[in-house]
Formats: C-alpha cells, sequence, structure tokens
C-alpha cells in the first residue's frame, strides 16, 4: 500500500513539473507534437529511473561510507551525463526520426533540474532502495503524463482561434498554468 501511495504521490499531487516547477525547458520545447512529447517522456522515464537506482547507490555504497558526500552533485551529474548520452546513441540509431525531433532537447536531458532534483529528493528524503526506485518512476510518470498531456492541448490550441496576442507561447503558457491547476486538485489525496 506505501508504494501506491508513493506512485499516486509523485504522478498526481507532488508533479515534478506541475507542483514542484522542475524540468520546464523540454516541457515547453518538446510539446507542439504528440510524437515528440511521447518521445522526450520516454526517455525522461528510462533517464530519471536508472539515474535515481544509479545515483542512491553511489550515494549509499560509494559516497556515503567514504565521506565523500560533498562530491554528490558531481557524481549525480556525471551518471545523469552518461545515462542521456546512452539514449542519445540509441535513438540516433534505432529512431532517427525521433532523435531528429527532440533535436537539442534531448542532450538537455542532461541538464534537466527534474531528474537531478529527483535524484537528490531520493538523498535527502533517506529513502531506502525500493522506495526510491518507485518514487523516481512515480516522478518520471508524472513528467510524461503532463508532457502529453501539454502536447494534446497545444496540438488542438493549434487548430483553435486564438486572438493574436495571446498566440503561441503565451497562450501555450496559460495552458500549462491551468494543466497545473487542474493538478492541483489532487492536493490532499496522499
Amino acid at each position: 500500500m506505501e508504494y501506491i501511495e508513493i506512485i499516486i504521490a509523485t504522478i498526481f499531487v507532488n508533479n515534478i513539473l506541475l507542483a514542484q516547477f522542475l524540468g520546464n525547458c523540454p516541457f515547453l520545447g518538446t510539446s507542439k507534437k504528440m510524437e515528440t512529447a511521447v518521445g522526450m517522456a520516454m526517455a525522461v522515464i528510462f533517464v530519471l529511473v536508472m539515474a535515481g537506482v544509479m545515483t542512491w547507490l553511489i550515494f549509499n555504497y560509494l559516497l556515503l561510507p567514504n565521506k565523500l558526500v560533498f562530491l554528490r552533485t558531481i557524481a549525480f551529474i556525471l551518471v545523469i551525463a552518461s545515462l542521456v548520452q546512452f539514449v542519445e546513441m540509441f535513438l540516433k540509431k534505432s529512431i532517427p526520426a525521433l532523435y531528429a525531433g527532440l533535436g537539442i532537447f534531448l542532450p538537455l536531458i542532461t541538464t534537466n533540474c527534474a531528474v537531478f532534483g529527483v535524484c537528490v529528493l531520493n538523498i535527502d528524503k533517506e529513502l531506502g532502495f525500493l522506495p526510491a526506485l518507485v518514487t523516481s518512476f512515480g516522478y518520471a510518470a508524472g513528467f510524461g503524463l503532463a508532457l502529453i498531456i501539454f502536447a494534446g492541448l497545444r496540438e488542438r490550441i493549434l487548430i483553435a482561434r486564438v486572438p493574436k496576442p495571446l498566440q503561441d507561447t503565451s497562450i501555450a503558457l496559460i495552458t500549462a498554468g491551468v494543466i497545473s491547476l487542474s493538478f492541483y486538485a489532487f492536493r490532499g489525496m496522499v
């Protein structure tokens, strides 16, 4: 039951994008097309879950026992950058259209504060291995859900009549705010 609560809390209540406002760059940049949004969501899910697991292991079995906690940021960034490089090589070889569609936003997962933020949250909350894994997955799934919902709405907005001053980025930010408010309704669930 504890893990179900973690999943609900990380996807809906404490959504990394809509409640904690981490990772907004790829959220706004890759949400113009549904295919790109789904690809970015899958890439972030893979990177965030793997980074959450690997950074937890490195922190608890290498940095903490050897009193090297001050190297946490550097170690976490190296892990995240390595994982993103792996995803980039995989997509370039196996799905070149998605690789081209993601463009600069794929390498930007390395500097995505949502990925780094979740890794730090797992350590700061002193979670065990399994709760850290579930938390990482939940935050990643919440990121993906928010990104896909936003992409769907942005595709619908493209065919709607939007007043000239509100077109493009303005209406996208308003839409993101409305989505964030709708997720706020989940507060108090867990």
